[in-house]
C-alpha cells in the first residue's frame, strides 16, 4: 500500500484468536450493550420526568448517560456484526467515522466529569451561592462547552489521521479504530499527529482530571470540618456516586492508554479496552442507581408507572375479548 487512497478497509484482529468462542462473545456483548442502553435510558427518562431530579447535578447526569449511549453505540454494533464474519473488517471511511465519534465522546466525558465535580464543590463548599453559581445558564454553558471541547479535539485528530500515508499490512490488533493504532500503520511522518495527541491529552485528559482531583480535595476537607457525623455522611453521600464514576473512568482510561504496550498479549489489550470502552458506560447508571436515594426513588416510580400502565392495558384487552 503506497498511500492512503490504496486502503479501502482495515482488518480487526481482536477476538480472532478464539474462533470457537465467537457465539459466546456475541451473547455477552449483546447483554452488556442492552444493559447499557436500558440503564442509561432509564436515567435520562427519570431525570426528565421526576421533578425532584430537576437540579444541576441530575442535568449533568442525564448528559453523561447520553454520552455513554453514544460512546458504546460507536463501537459495539460493529463488533457484534464482526463476530459472524471470518474476516473482521471495517471500511476506511467507517474507521475514520468511528475515530471521530469515539474521540468526541471520550473528550466530552472528561470535561463533563470535571463540570460535575465543580457542581459538587459549589454545593458543599459554597451552598448559599449555589443557585447563582450553578444557574440554568451556567449549566447549559458547561454542558455545551464539554461537547465543543470533544468536537474540536475530535475534528483535529480525524483530519490529521486522514492525511496519514498508510502502509501494509492493514491489520489493527484490536476491535476498534483509534488514533494510536492508525499511527502504527503509517509510513509517513507522524510527529505532528503525536504532538497534537500529547497536547490534547494534557488539555482534554490531564487538566480535567487534575481539576476534579483538586475539587474533591477541597470537598473532602470541607466535609471533615462539619461537626455533626450525620451531616458529614449526608454531604459525602451527595458526591460519592460521582467520585466512584470518576475513579472508574480515569482508572481504566489510564490503564488503557498510559501503560506500556510491550509485554502484554492481545487478549490482555482487549480485556483492558473492554473495561474502559464497554464496561464503564454500563457501570455508570448502576453506580448512580445503587448509591443515590433520589435516583432509586425516581426509577422505582418510573418502573412502577410502566407496570401500572401495562396492567391497565392488559385488563382492557381481556375485557374487550
Amino acid at each position: 500500500m503506497n498511500n492512503q487512497t490504496d486502503v479501502t478497509e482495515f482488518i480487526f484482529l481482536g477476538f480472532s484468536n478464539h474462533p470457537n468462542l465467537q457465539g459466546l462473545f456475541f451473547l455477552i456483548f449483546v447483554v452488556i450493550y442492552l444493559t447499557t442502553l436500558l440503564g442509561n435510558t432509564l436515567i435520562i427518562t427519570s431525570t426528565r420526568i421526576s421533578s425532584a431530579l430537576h437540579t444541576p447535578m441530575y442535568y449533568f447526569l442525564s448528559n453523561l448517560s447520553f454520552l455513554d449511549i453514544c460512546y458504546t453505540s460507536t463501537t459495539i454494533p460493529v463488533m457484534l456484526m464482526n463476530f459472524f464474519r471470518e474476516k473482521k473488517t471495517i471500511s476506511y471511511d467507517s474507521c475514520l467515522s468511528q475515530v471521530f465519534f469515539l474521540v468526541t465522546c471520550a473528550g466530552a466525558e472528561c470535561v463533563l466529569l470535571a463540570a460535575m465535580a465543580y457542581d459538587r464543590y459549589v454545593a458543599i463548599c459554597h451552598p448559599l451561592q449555589y443557585p447563582v453559581l450553578m444557574s440554568v445558564k451556567v449549566c447549559v454553558f458547561l454542558v455545551t462547552g464539554s461537547w465543543l471541547c470533544g468536537l474540536v479535539n475530535s475534528v483535529t485528530h480525524t483530519v490529521l489521521a486522514a492525511t496519514l500515508t498508510l502502509c501494509g499490512p492493514n491489520q489493527i490488533s484490536h476491535f476498534l479504530c483509534d488514533i494510536p493504532f492508525l499511527l502504527k500503520l503509517s509510513c509517513s511522518d507522524t510527529s505532528l499527529n503525536e504532538f497534537v495527541l500529547h497536547v490534547a491529552s494534557a488539555l482534554i485528559g490531564l487538566s480535567p482530571c487534575l481539576f476534579t482531583a483538586v475539587s474533591y480535595i477541597l470537598i473532602i476537607s470541607a466535609i471533615l470540618r462539619i461537626p455533626s457525623a450525620q451531616s458529614r455522611n449526608k454531604a459525602f453521600s451527595t458526591c460519592a456516586s460521582h467520585l466512584t464514576v470518576v475513579v472508574v473512568f480515569y482508572g481504566t482510561a489510564n490503564f488503557n492508554y498510559d501503560r506500556p504496550r510491550e509485554g502484554y498479549s492481545l487478549d490482555m489489550d482487549i480485556l483492558v479496552s473492554v473495561l474502559f470502552c464497554v464496561m464503564t458506560p454500563m457501570l455508570n447508571p448502576i453506580i448512580y442507581s445503587l448509591r443515590n436515594k433520589e435516583v432509586k426513588c425516581a426509577l422505582r416510580k418510573l418502573v412502577g408507572g410502566y407496570v401500572f400502565l401495562g396492567n391497565i392495558f392488559s385488563r382492557g384487552q381481556r375485557s374487550s375479548n
